[in-house]
């Protein structure tokens, strides 16, 4: 039977708004143990941010990450999927876009959780999962 999002995907989620300080995104991946964090204003799913932002965008470029927003340094309007969606769209997802975890939205845009590769791959389907991986460790 093949699984849909809303069975996999992680709904406790750390999320920030777009005017928080780099800083403090980098202290909730810390605290939560997570290398990404959906950006949301009003709810709706706006940007994310990811701990390679952070390293390249701020770390590396000499920025203050006390200074430094958000919404300078994340990627605007990511590849999402909706909890009705199959883990094949999942999958093709990542895959296209080379990317380990998706936000997950309702009709709304609002988020609802996130979907990681680990997610899938605790499915047990190896050969579908290690395709996956492949393809996105081609970055």
């Amino acid at each position: 039977m093949m699984r849909n999002v809303q069975e996999l995907m992680t709904k406790d989620l750390t999320t920030c708004l777009e005017t928080s300080p780099v800083a403090e995104a980098a202290k909730l991946m810390e605290r939560d143990d997570v290398g990404s964090i959906p950006v949301l204003e009003d709810g709706k799913l706006v940007g994310i941010v990811t701990d390679r932002d952070i390293a390249l965008r701020v770390v590396a470029a000499g920025r203050d990450p006390r200074q430094t927003r958000i919404q300078d340094v994340m990627t605007r309007d990511p590849e999402a999927v909706t909890v009705n969606d199959s883990i094949d769209k999942v999958m093709e997802v990542m895959e296209s876009r080379q990317v380990r975890r998706i936000p997950v939205i309702d009709q709304g845009r609002r988020l609802v959780g996130i979907i990681a590769q680990a997610d899938i791959a605790r499915l047990g389907n190896d050969h579908a999962t290690g395709d996956v991986v492949e393809a996105i460790s081609k970055k």
